[in-house]
């Protein structure tokens, strides 16, 4: 399992890491085709918006893996560590589920209905259910990293650290 989760993480940083470098590219030359050349490219807009929600979606499931997702701690910190551990368990097990049932079912069915009703992006011309992927594909990723962290709480194990982010 700690070998799947450590290709799943690598992959990860790697696309992440190239869709931000593509936004940068994007938007960088956004700027020089508007104020340098005169001539605003019409694609920069869209494409930096469609890398922002890929960035944003699969970044999230990424921020879940290595714990730095918005979280409060405020009142479990209070209580004993065998409580503590059972709540952690109910929490990410209510994550999973969240995860499942609005983002990879509920994402799956907006997918499959843009797909279905052929809505186009204006200035891309693709279909907007590719776009729309990025939701059930971080709700599969999220899910996959809950069900790793339920694993090793099950197990009493630590969860391995993502390479790179100690």
């Amino acid at each position: 399992m700690t070998k799947l989760i450590h290709v799943v993480d690598t992959l990860l940083k790697w696309f992440l890491a190239g869709l931000m470098g593509g936004i940068v590219l994007v938007v960088c030359w956004q700027v020089v085709s508007r104020y340098i050349l005169n001539a605003p490219s019409s694609i920069t807009e869209e494409l930096s918006r469609t890398f922002l929600i890929w960035i944003g979606m699969v970044g999230a499931a990424f921020a879940y893996r290595t714990g730095v997702h918005l979280g409060l701690d405020i009142v479990t910190r209070r209580f004993n560590a065998a409580l503590q551990r059972k709540l952690a368990m109910v929490l990410t097990a209510s994550v999973v589920i969240f995860a499942i049932a609005v983002m990879v079912i509920g994402g799956g069915n907006l997918v499959a209905l843009t797909y279905e009703l052929n809505q186009m992006s204006a200035a891309l011309d693709i279909k907007m259910a590719y776009i729309y992927v990025a939701v059930p594909l971080s709700g599969v990723l999220i899910a996959f990293y809950g069900i790793c962290q339920l694993y090793f709480m099950a197990c009493n194990k630590p969860t391995p650290v993502v390479e790179g982010m100690q």
